[in-house]
């Protein structure tokens, strides 16, 4: 497969071709040869190593830790998704339970935040997948209670907005600090926006990574960066907790403008970055006093987490690559650091 077996959408050519890349990096990773380079060896280990904390609770929680020296916090993710068996959404319940115990015996479970997804959970699971994946949030929820912690339920395709958002609400009554996510791509957040945009609502706003249908999305870089735009001034200005999770500098340096236009104090909202992933900008936002938060990722499945993140930034896969080289080339002494940028 080349570059010309894919079809160029209008919106894709104006984009810069970067349309096209991302729709042919989840193509290419369906190959097994892919694959098998991105789930072990070299390049397996150099790209996890970057993007995610690593594979037990012991090592997320270390990375908490680590985070809070820095005057970071942090919201943790067991990757997984799209279990279909209720056993296995019950071990993931366990596993979140296992996190936020650890954490407190760390000293850093409060302020601490989880983020699940509700496929982890049950969601998926045949018949009764709905009710399921709400108890178990519910428990989640409650663990997380328990220890000053907060829970965030993650947003996936487009398919289950309703659901999730549904669930959300549901699991307010009893949790008022559940969070919810919205993606800026799709065309109907700007609504979703103003319908959760309420006193004390925590709603982390992102650009979206998932592959979706032309019809239910913005079209282009541009397009999406724009919505992103007008969804933070909806957040923003209103009464609710905005969670600004993006990495582009044009949309940080909008949403900074935005809060000193309305005045909100610093701990009324907070930048979210990934593990990972601009670093210095993490730090630089924390000492100009915002409340910073990072993306922190851990597992062993990891693959589709890292599939969107390749998706949302191809080149990350040529950085991963150039880390694996100067891995190596430290090895004999020669290694340079390495500077990632999103």
């Amino acid at each position: 497969m080349t570059l010309l077996d894919v079809p160029l959408s209008l919106p894709e050519v104006m984009d810069g071709g970067a349309g096209v890349i991302r729709r042919l990096v989840p193509r290419l990773i369906g190959l097994a040869p892919v694959r098998a380079s991105l789930t072990r060896g070299p390049l397996a280990t150099a790209i996890v190593d970057r993007f995610v904390a690593g594979q037990t609770d012991a090592d997320a929680v270390t990375v908490v830790a680590g985070l809070a020296d820095l005057g970071l916090r942090a919201t943790v993710d067991l990757l997984g998704e799209q279990v279909t068996r209720s056993e296995d959404a019950v071990a993931t319940v366990e596993a979140y339970r296992r996190l936020l115990d650890l954490a407190d015996r760390a000293g850093c479970a409060c302020g601490l935040d989880v983020s699940v997804k509700l496929s982890a959970i049950g969601q998926a699971v045949p018949h009764d997948g709905r009710k399921l994946s709400y108890e178990n949030a519910a428990e989640i929820a409650a663990g997380a209670a328990a220890v000053n912690a907060t829970v965030t339920l993650d947003m996936e395709d487009h398919t289950t907005t309703d659901a999730t958002l549904d669930t959300v609400v549901e699991l307010r009554r009893d949790f008022p600090s559940v969070g919810a996510v919205l993606q800026a791509q799709l065309r109907r957040t700007e609504a979703d926006c103003r319908d959760l945009a309420r006193e004390g609502s925590r709603v982390r706003l992102c650009k979206g990574a998932y592959r979706e249908p032309a019809a239910v999305v913005c079209q282009g870089r541009g397009a999406v960066s724009a919505a992103y735009a007008r969804c933070l001034g909806i957040l923003v200005a209103g009464p609710g907790y905005p969670m600004i999770a993006t990495h582009d500098p044009a949309l940080i340096s909008v949403a900074s403008g935005l809060i000193e236009q309305v005045g909100r104090a610093s701990d009324s909202y907070e930048f979210q970055l990934l593990h990972g992933v601009r670093q210095a900008e993490q730090r630089r936002l924390a000492a100009r006093g915002a409340t910073v938060r990072v993306y922190v990722p851990y597992g062993p499945d990891s693959l589709p987490y890292l599939t969107r993140r390749l998706v949302e930034r191809p080149a990350n896969l040529l950085l991963a690559a150039r880390a694996m080289g100067e891995r190596r080339a430290g090895a004999t002494g020669s290694a340079r650091s390495m500077r990632w940028s999103a």
